[in-house]
């Protein structure tokens, strides 16, 4: 099989990595086009996969339709010449528009509900959309849901384990309390009229007095917290995540990596989904403040509460096993899906038991 992935986001890459070294250990041809935004490229490089540009995502938000009209024309050229069977991207309207010109299937993954710009151009042409079995909107027909989040597809325990080593580099120890937390840029479309914690200084220095708080941001800093700050690749910081005491951020998907994890954590967005509220309903471990009273004191008085207890750690981790228990493997699905495309499908349409056991799909 020759399979087409477009990656026009870092989240992307991860998603994608495992399903790809899978796909090409089993004799699949997989090529990887790649838009050049934030560290997509670097962390591909990272990885091993090899990948040609298409597009880059340094524009700006007035010139993105341009740029999606570019990156169209360049992801048709390298999808005609490849002349791949299917083409797979997340939330990915060139990935889309190649495959019905090309009249081929495509498949989009996507789990952001609130990205309506983005879904309204690339659901319509698009063969089938998987999404989290939580994903609150019904798309139709082509939806297909499965027992899972994006981030088990590279967090789960088959493919990650914890390294202590980032502690060492930071001068912690896996006893020591250590509260992360995460600004993002509010850059893209979807941020415009949206909001997530306004008194940066003040939120940092009141979890001061609970442990060592270090910062990851999009965006420049106040002056006063560039001490905090750190940079870390990505891959240290998911052990990092994994032996936080607490994380407090604007960012879903570090918070669904955490809840992954079995870290506790607060998602400070006026922006809802799905899986967040999942998170934060069904395994209690993500506190999601957009669908709650979103002020500094209100996200400040429940990161008190947490951080109050003396066994979050080990309680959050629990939670974590029983929530990963209670999920899939995502690459495995991903992997079965793919393969066994269109047919698949109808399995899991006539037989919803498919999106939820592995131990089915793999009998088959």
């Amino acid at each position: 099989m020759r399979i087409l992935i477009d990656m026009s986001h870092p989240g992307h890459v991860h998603l994608f990595k495992n399903f790809v070294r899978e796909m090409r250990e089993r004799g699949h041809e997989v090529k990887i086009t790649a838009r050049d935004k934030e560290i997509t490229l670097k962390l591909l490089h990272k990885y091993g996969l090899d990948f040609v540009q298409a597009g880059s995502g340094n524009g700006g938000n007035t010139s993105l339709v341009l740029e999606w009209i570019s990156r169209d024309i360049e992801v048709f050229k390298i999808s005609h010449k490849f002349c791949p069977d299917i083409l797979l991207g997340v939330g990915n309207p060139s990935i889309a528009h190649a495959a019905m010109t090309l009249r081929k299937p495509s498949v989009i993954f996507t789990d952001t509900e609130h990205a309506k710009f983005g879904n309204r151009v690339t659901f319509p042409f698009a063969s089938v959309i998987c999404t989290p079995s939580c994903y609150r909107d019904n798309i139709g027909p082509k939806q297909v849901r499965y027992n899972g989040y994006h981030e088990l597809a590279y967090l789960h325990p088959k493919f990650f384990t914890p390294n202590p080593a980032v502690l060492t580099e930071l001068g912690l120890t896996e006893g020591d309390p250590l509260i992360v937390v995460r600004f993002v840029s509010w850059q893209a479309s979807h941020d415009i009229g949206q909001h997530g914690i306004r008194d940066k200084v003040g939120l940092v220095k009141a979890l001061e007095q609970y442990g060592r708080v270090l910062i990851t941001s999009e965006g420049a800093l106040p002056q006063e917290l560039l001490p905090y700050q750190i940079r870390v690749s990505p891959e240290k910081l998911h052990d990092l995540l994994y032996y936080a005491t607490l994380y407090v951020g604007e960012g879903a998907t570090t918070a669904s990596e955490c809840a992954v994890l079995g870290t506790h954590a607060i998602y400070v967005n006026s922006l809802g989904l799905g899986y967040i509220a999942e998170e934060d309903e069904k395994y209690h471990l993500v506190s999601d403040f957009s669908r709650r009273d979103c002020t500094d004191e209100t996200v400040l008085a429940e990161a008190r509460r947490l951080l109050q207890n003396p066994d979050l750690r080990k309680e959050g981790k629990q939670k974590g096993e029983a929530l990963v228990q209670d999920k899939i493997d995502v690459t495995a699905f991903m992997v079965w899906f793919i393969e066994h495309y269109p047919k698949s499908v109808d399995l899991i349409r006539t037989n919803p038991r498919f999106n939820s056991s592995l131990d089915i799909i793999s009998t088959i």
